[in-house]
């Protein structure tokens, strides 16, 4: 019966990952995305339905369109495997219930985040703004983490950011940090509450320092431009906060902060 379950959980994981695919490509593009046939970036010939079968449909065609014969990406692929993965691993966690529907939802929400910013450097509101007024409602719910903990983590997340882009704004003389990575980490906030977003803020910042440093050290090209997308750095936080984060703040606390 398990076996069962898993499989249902996974191929569900795969399903919405296809539909990631689509708003990726077409959110930032300003393309509507619930109707529309999907086509080929290529050629613009319409698929048919078993074109695109999450994965299946990738394997079926060997990894290029039915019409032109160009590569399809392996991004696709990739995601709907990223998306069932975390699916399977939140179910396995905590079975059915609040937080695998939570963290299932959020897990969509950055993998989608994460790549629209990487590619144009915005996060769109049609991702943060719903996500946000989903997190306060279901913050009532039985197993939620309650209101008042829902506001503080959005206050705490979305504050906290815009303070920070004030003070770079003055020093820098110029935007340091885009209002998208505001309301991304308020959204964040109304769900995984205040101590979350902390951890959060101090594992993206690690993280897109030692990225950045990196990428610079051998791209001229962002040396020049100095525009390296935050998003994708508090996505990768967020992601390591729903995994690992009550553990490693327990873990901090207990080894540093409680008297031995």
């Amino acid at each position: 019966m398990q076996a069962i379950i898993y499989t249902f959980v996974a191929l569900f994981g795969l399903s919405v990952g296809s539909f990631l695919n689509v708003i990726i490509y077409r959110l930032p593009r300003k393309m509507p995305f619930l109707l529309n046939r999907s086509i080929c970036p290529h050629c613009q010939n319409q698929l048919k339905w078993y074109h695109n079968l999450p994965l299946i449909g990738f394997i079926f065609l060997g990894g290029k369109c039915r019409f032109c014969k160009k590569s399809i990406s392996w991004r696709y692929p990739l995601v709907e495997l990223l998306n069932a993965g975390f699916y399977v691993y939140f179910y396995w966690q905590f079975g059915w219930g609040y937080q695998f529907l939570v963290f299932s939802y959020l897990a969509s929400a950055l993998l989608a985040i994460f790549l629209i910013d990487l590619d144009f450097q915005i996060i769109p509101d049609a991702i943060t703004l719903p996500g946000l007024v989903l997190g306060l409602a279901i913050s009532f719910f039985p197993g939620g983490i309650g209101i008042v903990n829902s506001l503080i983590g959005l206050l705490v997340g979305g504050g906290s950011l815009y303070l920070m882009a004030i003070i770079g704004d003055w020093i820098f003389k110029k935007d340091s940090m885009g209002g998208g990575d505001i309301k991304m980490t308020a959204m964040l906030g109304t769900f995984l509450g205040w101590q979350q977003i902390l951890f959060i803020f101090i594992c993206s910042s690690v993280i897109g320092l030692v990225v950045s440093l990196v990428i610079m050290a051998f791209s001229k090209k962002l040396r020049e431009s100095r525009v390296v997308p935050f998003g994708p750095f508090l996505a990768i936080a967020a992601a390591v906060a729903m995994l690992y984060g009550r553990q490693i703040i327990d873990f901090y606390v207990n080894n540093f902060l409680t008297p031995q």
